[in-house]
């Protein structure tokens, strides 16, 4: 059975969730607050999924999905957002979230989501023909299958939001991709929102990809524009 971790301290709530996520058919635990799920997993409690509040008594969402990742826990994390606030979305997924649901949600939007999300194959979407799971970037190998880049004997989990950007952007080999696009087609957030975590989430990317990060020669940066992607 597929566990699913709660954070949310909205008592109500968080029992309205379980119930739900439960009637599903899958295994749920609730915490009210983000020190008591980074416990767990520091206690090695597994989980299959994280749904996680934004707005939290002492280290809100972002600071433990941050933290996450850095501990290099990858599950499929779908955050939830006050009022779907661009910033927030944008800042959770530049912090490692997967998907965003806005306050007040619908619950079978929200059963929906955790199903995608778990369904972890189906963030390829359609593409023309067979879509092509494993790519060669800079003696590096992208399977965006298992959500990993391989290397000399090295592996880098990818969460689902990384593995559709570098998607994105191998779909569009050699072309400028503006930053607004992929905010707009891959985060799929929309309007006048700051591109700037764009740039930070290209700086943790160039680290799995570039022999030097510093001096990239895969991922490129189109001044005034955005990016290109070259597999060198």
């Amino acid at each position: 059975m597929m566990r699913v971790l709660v954070v949310e301290d909205e008592h109500h709530l968080a029992e309205g969730l379980r119930f739900n996520i439960e009637a599903e058919g899958f295994e749920v635990s609730v915490r009210e607050t983000g020190e008591e799920a980074l416990a767990d997993f520091a206690a090695g409690e597994r989980y299959d999924l994280l749904v996680l509040d934004v707005m939290l008594p002492g280290i809100d969402g972002f600071e433990v999905i941050r933290s996450l990742r850095e501990q290099r826990h990858f599950l499929p994390t779908l955050m939830l957002t006050a009022r779907g606030r661009a910033e927030d979305v944008v800042k959770g997924i530049a912090a490692g979230a997967d998907d965003y649901l806005a306050k007040p949600f619908d619950l079978g939007v929200l059963i929906a989501r955790i199903k995608g999300l778990l369904r972890r194959r189906e963030w390829i979407g359609e593409s023309a023909g067979e879509p092509e799971m494993r790519v060669e970037i800079n003696g590096r190998t992208i399977d965006f299958k298992s959500l990993s880049i391989e290397w000399e004997g090295e592996k880098q989990p990818l969460t689902l939001m990384e593995a559709n950007f570098l998607k994105y952007l191998v779909d569009h080999e050699g072309e400028a991709v503006s930053r607004a696009d992929l905010l707009d087609k891959v985060w799929q957030v929309h309007g006048d929102t700051d591109t700037r975590a764009i740039d930070n989430f290209v700086v943790r990317l160039r680290k799995y990809i570039e022999t030097d990060p510093a001096q990239p020669r895969c991922l490129l940066t189109v001044r005034g524009v955005g990016y290109r992607l070259e597999r060198g």
